[in-house]
């Protein structure tokens, strides 16, 4: 009997990895991806905006030269009509004058508002451009952490199965025994970082020596 549930539980260690495929759905990883999708769509439309609101300030900008240099030539032209006695031609010209500044001094304030638009949405696009590159780190460190996990678990199964045996009764059992398992790794990884900085100390430190 003790035979036969040892080897139950060894099955279900090794069929462990299907389970977990099968809740891919919960998986953070696959959830951050597909986020970061979503984000990177949703940065690409912004752009498309941002592009639409600079092509507009152009538009705005060449009706604007235009209107200031009908408005210089009709001031120009109004001049000689009144120089000339032609008061039905001063008139028009005037009209003119008047309608010329109206949409001069209009362009310029469209123009200034579109400009100031333009740099807040451009503020803005560039800070979705790093919060996807941000996610995208954090992708990578997820995704590290998650191999490291998971071939500390397939090695355990050789090294320590009966660690792993103790450990298997449930999913929520498995997810434990990875958090832990990730823990560990980071743990590690301290720890012979910090010896790697130790042991180079004591290098310089024995060089120093040699020198003195």
């Amino acid at each position: 009997m003790t035979t036969l549930w040892q080897r139950l539980k060894f099955a279900v260690a090794t069929d462990m990895d299907a389970i977990l495929d099968e809740k891919e759905e919960k998986n953070p990883i696959s959830l951050l991806n597909k986020y970061i999708q979503e984000a990177e769509k949703e940065t690409e439309t912004a752009g498309k905006w941002l592009e639409r609101q600079t092509s507009l300030s152009n538009k705005l900008e060449k009706e604007l030269q235009e209107a200031e240099s009908l408005l210089k030539k009709r001031q120009a032209q109004a001049e000689l009509a009144q120089a000339a006695g032609e008061s039905d031609l001063t008139a028009y010209a005037e009209q003119e004058v008047a309608a010329y500044s109206s949409r001069v001094d209009e362009l310029r304030k469209t123009l200034d508002e579109n400009t100031a638009e333009s740099v807040a949405l451009e503020q803005r696009y560039e800070e979705m451009k790093h919060k996807v590159k941000d996610m995208k780190v954090r992708q990578l460190q997820l995704m590290g952490k998650e191999n490291a996990t998971r071939a500390h678990y397939q090695m355990d199964k050789i090294l320590s199965p009966e660690l792993v045996a103790e450990r298997i009764g449930s999913y929520d059992d498995m997810a434990s025994y990875i958090k832990s398992l990730g823990n560990k790794v980071e743990e590690r990884h301290e720890r012979s970082a910090m010896e790697r900085r130790l042991e180079a100390l004591e290098k310089n430190s024995a060089k120093s020596k040699d020198i003195v």
